[in-house]
Order: C-alpha cells, then structure tokens, then sequence
C-alpha cells in the first residue's frame, strides 16, 4: 500500500471565536487535556491542531457515515518543539482497517491562518 498524504488549513479567527461563544465546552469536544497545556490557550497553535485533526480524517478516510471523534486525534508536543500525531480509539480502529501506520504531522501558522500536513505509511510500505 502507497502512503497517504492529507493538509488542511484553519482560520484562528473562527478558533478564537469558537473559544470566545462556547468556551470549555468547544475546547473539551474538540481538543485532549495534554493539546489545551501545549497549546497554553493560543488560538494559532489551537488552529493548527485543529487543521491537524481535518488532515488526519482525510488521510483515514472514515466512511460518510462514520464520524471520528476529535479527541481520538491528538497532537502532542515534545519539548525539542516537534510534533506527534497519536490515534486512540475509533481512529485507531480506522487506521488498523485502512492499513495504516507511522503517522507524521507538520504544523505552521502565519497570520490568521494555521497548516497541517499528515502523513501516513501503509505498512508493509517501503517508502520507494
């Protein structure tokens, strides 16, 4: 299987509005306890999380009827400033189906926008 590849960009004006009308509530559904601490409440590292998320469903794939869960997607920060992606739960179910594995994501923010790519490997992949 051929490796997948999936980018998404978000607008931190609307996380930031998203913060401002729903507060915790929106930041619990869409974002684990460990991204709210590394992101520190920034709305540029919160968008770049949740464009993260969106490339990560594009690369699973999940059918049109089947939702993912936000918090099933998680963007972790390691002190060097690199980012991890990690699966749990029903997009790590869809990750085994889809025959997926060794994810990477790359995140960016300028402005009032935030990128994300993610990539993932088929297992039994080669990267040729």
């Amino acid at each position: 299987m051929a490796s997948r590849v999936g980018i998404d960009l978000a607008s931190v004006s609307d996380v930031r509005e998203a913060v401002a009308a729903h507060g915790d509530r929106y930041l619990r559904r869409v974002y684990t306890p460990q991204e709210l601490v590394d992101c520190g409440g920034d709305p540029a590292r919160l968008a770049g999380r949740f464009a993260a998320k969106e490339a990560a469903i594009k690369v699973l794939r999940p059918r049109r009827d089947t939702a993912l869960p936000w918090s099933d997607i998680e963007v972790l920060r390691h002190s060097d400033g690199w980012t991890e992606l990690r699966l749990g739960g029903s997009a790590a179910l869809r990750a085994e189906h889809e025959g997926l594995a060794a994810f990477s994501v790359s995140l960016s923010h300028e402005g009032d926008t935030a990128c994300a790519v993610v990539m993932a490997e088929g297992k039994g992949s080669t990267g040729r």
